[in-house]
Order: structure tokens, then C-alpha cells, then sequence
């Protein structure tokens, strides 16, 4: 019987990379893509250049602390800022169901002006199409961005006793995502942590110790661990207690039974340092107003064999594992 393609294969999670791997760099492998990043490294003229690409079909397109433009555009930006680079240039493809209020268009062309401006990036050339009632749901938006490499960061030098630092609390995204689709019966302030990280990684990128940077959105912290933890061989030790959870984000996956670990962030960003530079990191992420909660959450450790413990705030041990399915589908 041949196999489908399942929501939860764009989860981001251990279907989404199954589906990579089995799909696409089946097919497309080159060094470029073995190395699994949000985006590619190359050279151009002695110009290192980082170039990525997303799609953006979150529902709904408009929620507590952004809307579908915004995300579209602060979503690339900070692909290229986890990278190492200063982004610089955006492309936006839209695909526009048959009907779409063209005031709501304006609207979110608006919202990614005003976001290109505040991450100081130019949207340079675009694309639009326009599929018949049905076809679609309203609106998707495809971007690319390239910006030049500051700095060269990899998995490849993390080591054992490294730290891992996050710069805020987990989740907000995901729930306010969830919650503006009004399917349950509660409500909650919990708006989307949506922001542009660029100004915050370059400002660390000055410290020598910094070897590696991620956002984890789609699957999570958790997910974004295990990326790490898998692409190095060696295990990752997180304590709960050092883990940010706002209360509305608590209050909502413990009525729901999510876990928070597991939620999308659009705004958080995951550092590995060197032990002996971590303060000057964390004091440099503490003094930007999208790092004030950055916290040491953990450190790489020689055991586990490339896999995540968790220190639960009770004493026990937890061994989290990548995302398995999909919490909740079309969050960004």
C-alpha cells in the first residue's frame, strides 16, 4: 500500500526529518544540504553568503502578538541570524485563494513592510499567484532571505561541558496560535513571543566561546535539542527548573495535555557556549530586551550517547525525545 503524506510530517519533528531523509536528500544530496541547517553556507566572490528558505500557512492568519506577513518575514530573518549571518534581502512568493478580501491582503503587506523595516531588511522581489476557491486556505507565503556571514557556527565544535543557554520562556507561540482558532471553551492573554533575533545574535556573536545557535519553532525545545544532540554524538542534560513557562502557557497545556517543551516558539533562541564564556554571553543576552530572561538551562554531557535527559523539578530523570507526531498542525 503506498504510504500518504500525514500532517505530522511537517511537524518538524522525527516525521519531518524521516520524510528529509528518505525524500529529498535521497534525491537532492550535496554537501550543502547533508549538513541539515535552516539554511546553506556558500561562497560567492569570497563573499560567504547564508541563504534560506520557508513557508509560512499558519491558521489563523491573523493572532495574539502577529499575523502571517510578519511571521513570514521575522521567521527567515531569524534562520539567517541563528546562522551566523546579518540578513539583508527577502524574496516573498504568495499563493492567494480565489475570494481573499484584498483590504486583508493590504493589511499583511503592511504587517511585512513594517516588519522588514524594524529587522532592517529590504523584501527585494516577489511572486504571486492566485489558485481557484478551495485551492488554498486563504493565504500562503513563501520566503527566502540571504544575508552575510559574521561568524562560522556548527554542531561540529560543540564538546562535552559546553552549556546550553534559552533565551526566554517556551510555548507562547504555539498557544496563542492555538487559541485564536476559538475550538475551546476558555481564554487566556497568551499572545506570540514573534520576534526578530538578528540584533541579539549579532550582539553575541562577539563573544569567542559562542559555537552554536537555533530557534526552535516547529516541535519545540525539546526537538531542537535532540537536533543538536543527534548531530553531535554526544548526550544534552536540560534542568526543568531553569525552563521558562509563563503561567497562561501552563494553564493551557495542563488543561489540554500539551507539552510545553514540544511547543513552537517564534521568538526564542537556543545558544551553545564554551563553560568559560558563558557569562559574558548570558550578561549580553540579559541586556537585550528579547534575552532578559535567558537562562543556563543545561549543559552537554559525554554520557547519553546523543540523547536529551531532563532534571524534572521533583528529582527524576526524563529522557525527552524528539517530537513524534504533531501537537498542533499549521502553526507557522
Amino acid at each position: 500500500m503506498d504510504k500518504k503524506i500525514l500532517l505530522a510530517h511537517g511537524s518538524g519533528g522525527s516525521l519531518s526529518h524521516s520524510l528529509i531523509d528518505k525524500v529529498f536528500l535521497k534525491n537532492f544530496d550535496n554537501p550543502f544540504l547533508s549538513e541539515k541547517d535552516d539554511g546553506a553556507i556558500v561562497e560567492i566572490g569570497g563573499t560567504r553568503l547564508a541563504f534560506t528558505t520557508d513557508s509560512y500557512v499558519v491558521k489563523p492568519i491573523f493572532f495574539p502578538g502577529g499575523d502571517i506577513g510578519k511571521l513570514s518575514v521575522f521567521g527567515t530573518v531569524n534562520d539567517l541570524a541563528v546562522m551566523g549571518a546579518e540578513p539583508l534581502y527577502i524574496s516573498c512568493g504568495f499563493i492567494i485563494e480565489e475570494g481573499l478580501d484584498q483590504r486583508v491582503l493590504e493589511e499583511i503587506a503592511l504587517s511585512m513592510t513594517q516588519a522588514a523595516q524594524i529587522a532592517g531588511v529590504l523584501l527585494v522581489t516577489g511572486d504571486t499567484k492566485v489558485v481557484e476557491k478551495g485551492g488554498a486556505d486563504r493565504i500562503y507565503i513563501n520566503t527566502s532571505g540571504v544575508g552575510i556571514v559574521k561568524k562560522d557556527l556548527s554542531v561540529k565544535g560543540i564538546e562535552t561541558g559546553d552549556r546550553i543557554i534559552l533565551s526566554g520562556s517556551v510555548g507562547e507561540h504555539e498557544v496563542s496560535v492555538l487559541l485564536a482558532r476559538e475550538e475551546f471553551p476558555f481564554r487566556s492573554r497568551v499572545t506570540s513571543d514573534l520576534a526578530p533575533l538578528n540584533q541579539l545574535a549579532s550582539d553575541i556573536l562577539e563573544v569567542d566561546g559562542v559555537k552554536f545557535m537555533r530557534d526552535p519553532t516547529r516541535g519545540g525545545l525539546a526537538t531542537t535539542l535532540n537536533e543538536i544532540a543527534e548531530g553531535i554524538g554526544l548526550g544534552i542534560v536540560v534542568y526543568e527548573d531553569k525552563i521558562g513557562v509563563s503561567d497562561g502557557v501552563a494553564a493551557v497545556c495542563e488543561l489540554i495535555g500539551l507539552d510545553p517543551l514540544y511547543l513552537a516558539n517564534e521568538g526564542k533562541m537556543v545558544v551553545v557556549a564554551k563553560r568559560d564564556c558563558t557569562g559574558e554571553v548570558l550578561k549580553i543576552m540579559k541586556g537585550n530586551p528579547l534575552g532578559k530572561e535567558s537562562e543556563i538551562i543545561g549543559e552537554v554531557a559525554a554520557e547519553l550517547n546523543g540523547r536529551v535527559c531532563l532534571r524534572t523539578k521533583i528529582g527524576g530523570t526524563r529522557i525527552l525525545d524528539m517530537l513524534a507526531g504533531e501537537q498542533l498542525p499549521r502553526i507557522c
